[in-house]
């Protein structure tokens, strides 16, 4: 399996906790709103970022941790690795992830794509 399809199934199952008509309205929003299919989310991360951001506002931060923990979860980690909570970017754990395979420190620069 792809880090895009363990990426994207980590999204499923996170959104899923808002309810299966929810999670589905949410994808329509993407695609007709954001020009964002669920396909293209991999690779187009901040564009998928900023629109949860610009959906669920504050919201989003708490979906982006479910998503980062189910991520990290189904490639085989237990937990997310958070030492500097404040500057906590989805966006970097997703670039770690992706390039490095796992960034313990999660630093800005370390974890740049």
């Amino acid at each position: 399996m792809t880090f895009e399809n363990i990426l994207l199934e980590a999204i499923d199952e996170s959104l899923t906790c808002l309810g299966e008509r929810t999670k589905q309205a949410v994808y329509v929003h993407l695609k007709n709103r954001y020009a964002l299919s669920k396909q293209d989310i991999p690779y187009r991360i901040e564009d998928f970022t900023e629109a949860l951001e610009d959906i669920f506002q504050v919201g989003a931060k708490l979906l982006e941790i479910k998503i980062m923990k189910a991520l990290f979860a189904n490639m085989g980690h237990g937990y997310v690795p958070m030492y500097r909570p404040e500057s906590w970017e989805f966006t970097s754990y997703v670039y770690a992830l992706r390039n490095r395979g796992l960034c313990y420190s999660l630093s800005p620069v370390l974890c740049q794509p």
